[in-house]
């Protein structure tokens, strides 16, 4: 990156921060897309875990799902939407699965309910009951009582490394400030969108 362009990943963080400021009820709700083996787009809420020097950060099981698509094809799409600050962010990138230990950490942080449920289900297979769910929960919970939930192997984190962002501002009359970033070889090329 240049000297005289802006980081996007610097911005899309302070973006979050004055949202959570401003009161937005889940500013870590993140929208993605991935695309199936067919070549149907799939879109979903995930949550924005962290942003690093490489892109934004979120965990899932990798047997989902989004998790299949991703090992089919890496492109990925995000969006975030600020309504309390009327901003929203566009993401388009690749996801690329991080370190183990990077998702152990994480899992770590996870309230024990959270990941007494993650270890009981596997997402995205179809179910039988809702309460064959709960049961298998229910007797993890009890055999693991005391003790610490594993972090199942296949519950993984990926870093969206994106080749384009955009930036939304709302403005009066629908006169909406679009900012698009792309990466080049050397940074970001900075360009404005006609809303």
């Amino acid at each position: 990156m240049n000297k005289t362009t802006p980081d996007p990943l610097k911005r899309i963080a302070a973006w979050h921060a004055a949202a959570a400021r401003a009161g937005e009820k889940q500013p870590d709700a993140m929208t993605i897309a991935t695309i199936a083996a067919d070549g149907a787009p799939s879109l979903r809420y995930v949550l924005l875990k962290g942003l690093s020097a490489a892109g934004l950060v979120f965990f899932t099981d990798t047997r989902s799902r989004k998790g299949r698509d991703l090992a089919h094809d890496p492109r990925i799409a995000a969006a975030l939407r600020f309504g309390t600050t009327g901003r929203q962010i566009r993401v388009e990138g690749l996801a690329r699965l991080l370190p183990a230990e990077d998702a152990n950490i994480y899992w770590e942080t996870r309230p024990r309910t959270s990941r007494l449920s993650a270890s009981a289900s596997f997402q995205s297979a179809p179910l039988l009951s809702r309460e064959l769910l709960v049961a298998r929960r229910d007797a993890l919970a009890e055999r693991l009582a005391g003790r610490v939930v594993p972090r199942p192997a296949a519950w993984l984190g990926y870093c969206i490394e994106p080749g384009r962002i955009e930036f939304w501002t709302q403005k009066p009359g629908r006169l909406h400030h679009r900012e698009l970033f792309t990466r080049i070889l050397r940074g970001w090329r900075i360009s404005l969108l006609q809303p």
